[in-house]
């Protein structure tokens, strides 16, 4: 999993990245929480990939008993375990995405939004087989990016981040179809309905994409 993230952009900082979200990027983060919410029944066994310091876990919590989270960042889950997670009913761990520590075919829902799937680096073919590796037998893993029609949303979105400091100042240069690049090395780029489809064009599950409110479209996996 990428080190920026666990270097740079954990705990409070990564925080304030959402507290500094403006109204169209608070709008597009609910949306993605209500699609997961969707997903989930009651008893399901969720895990999230990438859980930062528990935003979802902590929107999620009444949907299901059984919530787990991942993360290569010990302060971001130091953090949210003490402000969000104190009343327990979620398990968090340090892990890596890539190399899950879990038994196969153990959750009924596995998740990485907010495009954690660029955030991650490494192999993205891995990071999807290791997911679907440890759902069940008709189980989903969703995986989610932004919509090519929400770049200027997005966009206006770091850049105010990197105004504060919390990533370096946006390469103006390099910048552009879907991949922000900052000066001091942060890169994220995007995962589209075609993407996806390349993606995951060598496994034999059952995919599906859907594109919500018009800023993230999901992956959906059938395991």
């Amino acid at each position: 999993m990428s080190d920026y993230y666990s270097k740079f952009l954990s705990a409070e900082r990564l925080k304030l990245c959402y507290d500094l979200a403006p109204p169209r990027i608070s709008q597009y983060l609910t949306e993605e929480v209500n699609f997961i919410k969707q997903k989930i029944n009651a008893g399901d066994y969720v895990l999230e990939l990438g859980c930062g310091y528990g935003r979802v876990l902590e929107a999620i919590r009444l949907e299901t008993k059984y919530l787990f989270g991942i993360d290569n960042a010990l302060e971001n889950l130091s953090y949210g375990q003490k402000k969000f997670l104190s009343s327990g009913g979620c398990f968090l761990s340090t892990m890596n995405a890539f190399n899950l520590g879990f038994h196969s075919k153990i959750f009924d829902l596995v998740f990485c939004i907010q495009n954690g799937i660029s955030a991650f680096g490494g192999d993205t073919e891995l990071l999807i087989k290791e997911a679907i590796r440890i759902t069940k037998p008709g189980g989903l893993v969703l995986f989610s990016s932004y919509s090519d029609k929400f770049w200027d949303h997005r966009l206006e979105w770091f850049k105010i981040q990197a105004d504060y400091k919390l990533i370096g100042e946006i390469d103006n240069d390099l910048t552009g179809n879907g991949t922000i690049v900052c000066k001091d090395g942060f890169r994220a780029t995007t995962f589209n309905e075609e993407k996806f489809i390349l993606l995951t064009s060598g496994i034999n599950n059952e995919v599906k994409t859907y594109e919500i409110d018009e800023s993230s479209v999901f992956c959906e996996i059938l395991a």
